[in-house]
Order: structure tokens, then C-alpha cells, then sequence
């Protein structure tokens, strides 16, 4: 057995230690449901230890991924659903499925065949699932931003797509517009709806930039921070906080972290 396999193997018994009757109280009552925000958090955790080049986090936050991977196998195998097993087996099946050019034939091993050999996998496996239409598959729970670029992408595919960033720039200007518009009225409903097109098409932006929103939007969060703890810092040397401080006082602050970065 290698260190991986006797690793993992040390991972799923700890894991049904902590789940057994004599296991953790917490660990015992929890289920997929009240899991599956901790997955999504370990998830963006990995995200922002890359997005940090932090490596040496990244062994720790992968981890904590994987852990809960193996819970939901725990919970899933308690209720004689699936094992950790089928799991693994399932992925595995499906990247040499979806890799015929790697794995399958020499014939189907021709250069240029990844990227059809890859969708015609995943309209199949969408078939089978009795999944149809061009926007069929694409989960509802993604973050909200990189499902409106997976759903316009998938539209793009069969021809409904802008042309290129500056039409969608055009309609970024028209959507700002329709907002504006709707300032005057306070009508939440409409407010929300002509905010959301407009987060639509910036998520459609940064498709045609060929970026990711998120990690864009993580980035600017990471500035903001970056940039009003200076602010911060520079009152806190003169004894001061921000409620301490007027607005222009904390925009020159704020203007000076900028050109402290250059």
C-alpha cells in the first residue's frame, strides 16, 4: 500500500470513529444538508490560499476539502447509498470517458480531439440523465457569478453570444442606464432586477476577457482591505480611528495607500 492509500485509509476510519455511536456528539447529528455549507467554505478556502500563493497552506486547506468529501461518503455509506469507493470510481470512469483521446482507441488519440471528445462526453452523460436543453446541467448552486458565465457560455455554443467585450460593454452602458433610471422610484423589485442584469453582463465581461469574475472580485476585495487597513493604520499613528475621522480625511488616507502601491 503507498503512503497515499495508507493515508486516505487512516482518513475514512477517522472518519467513521466520529461518526460512531461512542464518536463526536457534533459529528454524529450532522447530515448532507447542514454539511454542505462547511464544503462550499472549504472549497473557497482552497480558492483563497491559491489566489494567495500561500503553498504552504494549501496542503492544509486541500485537506480540509478532502475531509469533506470523505464525510459526505460517511453519511452517504450510513444510509447504504454509496462508499468512498464508488466515489473515486465514479471520477475515475468519467475522466477516462471523457479522455478517449488519452485513454481510448489509437485512432481517437488525433491532436485537436480533447475539446470535442470532452463535450460530446458531457451531452451524453447529461442524456443519460434525462437531463435536456443547451442550459441543462448547470447547477443552481453555483456562486451566482460563475454560473451566469457557465449559462452564456453555453448559450455561446450554439450561436447566442455578443460578438466580442466591446458589444458587451455597449451593453453595460445601456443596463447602467436602465438602473439609473429606476433610482428615482426606490422600487426595490425593480432596482434588484436592473442591479442583477448588470452583474449579469460584468460576469459576461469577464467571460470575454477570458478572467474569472470571482477570482476578480476576490481581488478587488483583497485591495479594498488591503488599502482601508492603511487607512486605518495612518489614523491610528495620529491616535485617531475612522469614526474619529471626516470623509475627505479618509479619502486622502485612501488616496495615499493607492500611491504607496504604485
Amino acid at each position: 500500500m503507498t503512503d497515499a492509500q495508507t493515508e486516505l485509509q487512516r482518513l475514512l476510519e477517522i472518519m467513521a470513529a466520529l461518526r460512531a455511536p461512542d464518536g463526536c456528539p457534533w459529528d454524529r447529528v450532522q447530515d448532507f444538508a447542514s454539511i454542505a455549507p462547511y464544503t462550499i467554505e472549504e472549497a473557497y478556502e482552497v480558492a483563497d490560499a491559491i489566489a494567495r500563493r500561500d503553498f504552504a497552506a494549501l496542503p492544509d486547506e486541500l485537506g480540509d476539502l478532502l475531509f469533506q468529501v470523505v464525510y459526505h461518503a460517511r453519511m452517504a455509506e450510513e444510509e447504504g447509498r454509496f462508499a468512498f469507493a464508488d466515489i473515486a470510481r465514479s471520477i475515475a470512469d468519467k475522466m477516462v470517458r471523457r479522455h478517449p483521446h488519452v485513454f481510448g482507441e489509437e485512432a481517437a488519440r488525433e491532436a485537436g480531439m480533447h475539446s470535442a471528445a470532452w463535450e460530446e462526453q458531457k451531452r451524453a452523460e447529461r442524456a443519460a440523465r434525462a437531463e435536456t436543453g443547451t442550459l441543462a446541467g448547470i447547477p443552481v448552486g453555483l456562486p451566482a457569478l460563475t454560473r451566469a458565465v457557465k449559462l452564456t457560455a453555453r448559450a455561446g455554443r450554439v450561436g447566442f453570444d455578443w460578438p466580442d467585450a466591446h458589444a458587451v460593454l455597449a451593453k453595460l452602458a445601456e443596463e447602467t442606464a436602465e438602473l439609473e433610471r429606476e433610482l428615482a422610484s426606490a422600487n426595490a423589485d425593480r432596482l434588484e432586477d436592473e442591479l442583477g442584469d448588470m452583474l449579469f453582463v460584468l460576469a459576461n465581461l469577464a467571460r470575454k476577457l477570458k478572467l474569472d469574475p470571482e477570482s476578480a472580485l476576490r481581488r478587488a476585495n483583497a485591495k479594498f482591505a488591503r488599502r482601508f487597513g492603511r487607512v486605518e493604520a495612518m489614523l491610528a499613528a495620529e491616535g485617531r480611528t475612522p469614526a474619529d475621522a471626516t470623509l475627505a480625511e479618509m479619502e486622502a488616507g485612501w488616496q495615499a495607500a493607492k500611491a504607496e502601491e504604485g
